[in-house]
């Protein structure tokens, strides 16, 4: 083993302050700093961490058609996403350049090339210069997220060198699909991120799998979310915590290594930054016998096809 096949690497299981942006990037910055002063060369966080999960559909009567009371929520769920090009994630850029440590974060994106109203819940990949090299926003939002959430589009889906390792991810249930995550196999992905609302329930058995799959580490964050979290400032508090004041999301943050052994178990219902070295020597180790997208594939029978281009309602002659 040499120095240059390890790497540091930290999971933040961290609870948003929950529909407030600049709270919670301030916290995920925090996050950054700790993670940075560990040595860690990378940290995750997990899905729509800021400002937060549309915890309120599933409570409200989320899907009634015209309510005043989800057109309130919703308008503040724009209010507090993340305009990147307003500079929203500038002290989370600024930790990760001050302390030399890639991040990946979710977050509810309001782009301004979509017409900057609609929702994408995306994941931010930004590296040790701090710099934002991919934001891939979720190509199908499940379940209820449609109601608040649009579906994304393949500009996102790209691989980052980090070390001797090559970094790519996604959001929650899309880890489900096969030829998405196939696509990331072939840019030569060895690490994967699968980032989570939080519980275990949604990420012990999905890790194993990919790596198995891939012969990759894979990292799962998740973040954490009690009804004694919602603070005053959330429109319609009372009627969210109605039915049901107790965990909304427990983390369930893991990493897996090549073999599909636990590096870190599921962490439940708890904050804590969790860091672990991992080696790519294993990496190597495992694709003796299983590489999907090299000399185990057959791409004169099956091949994919990725379209990376950014969909707009606009092209400018």
């Amino acid at each position: 083993m040499t120095d240059t096949d390890t790497l540091q690497i930290s999971l933040a299981q961290i609870a948003p302050v929950w529909l407030d942006r600049a709270a919670t990037v301030a916290r995920v910055a925090e996050s950054v700093v700790e993670a940075g002063r560990t040595g860690s060369r990378l940290v995750v966080f997990g899905e729509a961490l800021v400002p937060g999960y549309p915890f309120w559909v599933e409570r409200t009567d989320g899907a009634r058609f015209d309510s005043a009371v989800q057109r309130d929520l919703y308008a503040h769920y724009q209010d507090q996403a993340v305009d990147l090009d307003a500079g929203h994630l500038e002290p989370v850029v600024t930790a990760a350049a001050r302390h030399g440590i890639a991040v990946a974060v979710g977050i509810i994106e309001r782009p301004r090339d979509r017409g900057g109203h609609s929702l994408y819940c995306s994941l931010v990949y930004v590296d040790a210069g701090g710099e934002i090299r991919s934001v891939h926003r979720k190509l199908v939002p499940t379940y209820e997220e449609r109601l608040v959430w649009s579906p994304g589009d393949g500009h996102g889906l790209q691989t980052h060198a980090l070390g001797r390792f090559r970094v790519g991810g996604l959001n929650c249930w899309e880890n489900w699909l096969p030829l998405v995550r196939a696509a990331l196999y072939a840019q030569g992905e060895d690490l994967h991120l699968s980032v989570w609302p939080g519980g275990e329930h949604l990420t012990r058995d999905i890790t194993r799998f990919i790596a198995a799959e891939s012969r990759s580490y894979v990292a799962a964050a998740g973040g954490v979310m009690h009804a004694d979290m919602i603070g005053d400032h959330v429109p319609h508090r009372e009627l969210i915590l109605a039915d049901d004041r107790g965990w909304y999301a427990r983390g369930g943050s893991c990493l897996v290594a090549p073999d599909g052994s636990w590096v870190i178990e599921p962490v439940d219902a708890r904050e804590e930054l969790v860091t672990a070295l991992i080696d790519h020597r294993e990496v190597r180790r495992a694709r003796q016998h299983l590489d999907p997208v090299g000399h185990y594939s057959r791409p004169d029978v099956t091949r994919l096809v990725l379209d990376r281009r950014r969909q707009s309602t606009l092209e400018e002659a």
